[in-house]
């Protein structure tokens, strides 16, 4: 059986994406291929690879994409998920053949505030958010 690919898409493709990425390929990667990209990729935020760690999974080897080289090189997706905010999301290019676009809005990890452990306790928040999003999408597609 084929598997259902799927493009996470934020804007730098350092923390939202990264993390919805590993969620659905960890809770279900036998149904799914998830990769992730930016629409201006910049560096892996480490307080997101450090609240993955904490739960089991290791992000901190992933590298930053872009949409438009995965656009470019001709990449197809079942389902393109943007998980930034909605004007951002209007920049993601349109896949070509069949693909469905959907949006799910986060908080973006990097514009925390706070000193050490409380901007690690909002991120966690986050992150947990997105893994019940995951969690919920991968019950409703079945």
């Amino acid at each position: 059986m084929k598997k259902i690919s799927v493009l996470f898409v934020c804007i730098h493709n350092s923390a939202r994406s990264q993390m919805s990425e590993a969620f659905l390929n960890h809770v279900a990667g036998d149904k799914f291929v998830a990769q992730s990209a930016g629409l201006e990729p910049g560096v892996l935020n480490s307080n997101v690879v450090e609240v993955m760690k904490e739960i089991g999974i290791d992000i901190s080897g992933n590298d930053t994409k872009s949409v438009f080289d995965m656009f470019k090189e001709g990449k197809t997706f079942h389902y393109v998920i943007t998980v930034c905010d909605e004007t951002s999301a209007e920049r993601c290019p349109l896949f070509p053949g069949i693909t469905q676009r959907i949006h799910w809005s986060f908080n973006d990890p990097s514009a925390v505030k706070g000193a050490g452990d409380e901007k690690l306790a909002k991120i966690r928040v986050i992150r947990d958010e997105i893994k019940h999003k995951i969690e919920e999408w991968v019950k409703e597609i079945g």
